[in-house]
């Protein structure tokens, strides 16, 4: 069995770096790449691909709006998500949205080929540093806290905002014009029940939303 994989990363240099390494399998394939999440959702709609690559942060439309969007197509998609970090919010959104593995860059490349091989045959993975955490958060529990009722790209103003980059920088990094990414923040005190970004700042250090 021949595996068609797509990969949707902003980062050409990863993009190429991945593309080399899996056509040294004989059974894994690339058959498209995207380079931000509006391209992605348009290319990976006209199907042909087995399982799909997504890096979580993308520009235009992040990679977890991609895999929403997705799945909601046909849920029986097989799509893998990639990050940078372990980024424990971004993985509940992931596995919440449906997705069948996430797996952090820095992991070595046999493991990546192996989680993409158990991906195309109907199998799911999640990094083990990740699953302990993840089965407690994705409990019911009645203490949620204020971050989880953020969407993706709220979640996503609100990290860039706390590590000091300007609304126009911000609407830049994403690709959003400044207007959008006001209505964003507003949009995350109005949720968080804050007033400023001293209080955003100060919120997301206590809960560690960087690491």
């Amino acid at each position: 069995m021949i595996i068609k994989t797509f990969l949707a990363d902003d980062h050409r240099l990863f993009r190429d770096g991945l593309r080399r390494i899996l056509a040294e399998t004989a059974d894994i394939v690339v058959v498209g790449e995207a380079t931000d999440g509006l391209d992605a959702l348009k290319k990976m709609r006209l199907g042909g691909w087995d399982v799909a690559l997504l890096d979580v942060s993308m520009p235009g439309m992040n990679g977890l709006e991609v895999l929403q969007r997705i799945m909601d197509d046909d849920p029986k998609h097989r799509i893998l998500m990639l990050s940078t970090y372990h980024e424990d919010e971004y993985a509940i959104r992931a596995i919440r949205a449906g997705t069948s593995g996430y797996l952090t860059k820095n992991s070595p490349i046999d493991l990546l080929i192996s989680v993409i091989r158990r991906l195309a045959h109907g199998g799911r993975y999640i990094d083990p540093k990740l699953a302990e955490k993840l089965l407690f958060d994705l409990a019911p529990s009645s203490t949620m806290p204020r971050h989880s009722a953020l969407s993706n790209r709220e979640l996503d103003v609100l990290k860039l905002i706390a590590v000091g980059i300007s609304l126009t920088e911000i609407s830049q990094k994403l690709k959003l014009s400044a207007k959008t990414i006001s209505t964003y923040r507003a949009r995350v005190l109005e949720k968080m029940g804050m007033q400023n970004n001293a209080q955003l700042i100060r919120y997301v250090a206590e809960h560690k939303l960087l690491e």
